[in-house]
């Protein structure tokens, strides 16, 4: 592989935006919340709830337009919607190959998404990588205290794989993510997105435009 900031023993990845496209699902499903009063869904505000707790995003979005619902009613009615979209989310240009080259590689891969149980399973039940994801923590798990941008579903997932942090590389394409892993002692490389900006992603150890620019 070409230009790791180090020899990882692991790989981390967070899913949404990184491995999956599913941002502009996520975008659509919540448009769709906010269309019977008349609320747009900029891009100003995607960027404020990206790569975080669902509970915490969902606030923010409620906080924005003054919603008369509670933060899990917000989501319950997102979920409908992102329930007919996710298994058929299109995967960030590369991931699928480049799973394959490191696992081949001998490096373990795990995934640390906030996305919860039932709706990761259902953006990757289906994907042929998903068997080469040695441990995967969702954002309810059970020893899960904090979200991202706190370190600790990193911190968990590298403890599951039995791996120091210091020894991970963590793909995130959030500021919220590049936050957490750093955090947690990890070695960063971003993808880049059309939802962040140059400054979202400047803690980052790398940026690069897709998996294939790393093989």
């Amino acid at each position: 592989m070409k230009n790791l900031p180090i020899d990882p023993q692991a790989m981390i990845f967070d899913l949404d935006g990184t491995l999956l496209d599913t941002e502009p699902l996520y975008t659509q499903a919540a448009q769709a919340v906010l269309d019977p009063y008349g609320h747009i869904f900029t891009m100003e505000l995607k960027r404020k709830v990206m790569g975080g707790d669902s509970v915490r995003s969902a606030q923010i979005t409620i906080n924005e337009f003054d919603l008369p619902m509670t933060a899990q009613e917000f989501l319950d009615q997102r979920k409908v919607f992102l329930e007919q979209l996710f298994p058929d989310a299109e995967e960030i240009t590369g991931a699928a190959t480049f799973l394959e080259h490191v696992t081949g590689l001998g490096i373990t891969t795990g995934l640390a998404t906030s996305s919860h149980t039932h709706l990761c399973e259902l953006k990757i039940s289906n994907r042929p990588w998903r068997q080469l994801l040695t441990t995967i923590v969702c954002g309810d798990d059970s020893e899960l205290k904090r979200s991202k941008p706190e370190p600790d579903i990193f911190l968990l997932c590298a403890s599951r794989l039995d791996v120091e942090p210091a020894k991970v590389v963590a793909f995130e394409d959030s500021r919220n993510g590049i936050e957490a892993a750093k955090a947690a002692g990890m070695t960063v490389i971003a993808l880049e997105s059309p939802y962040t900006t140059t400054e979202d992603l400047r803690d980052a150890d790398l940026i690069v435009g897709d998996f294939l620019a790393l093989i």
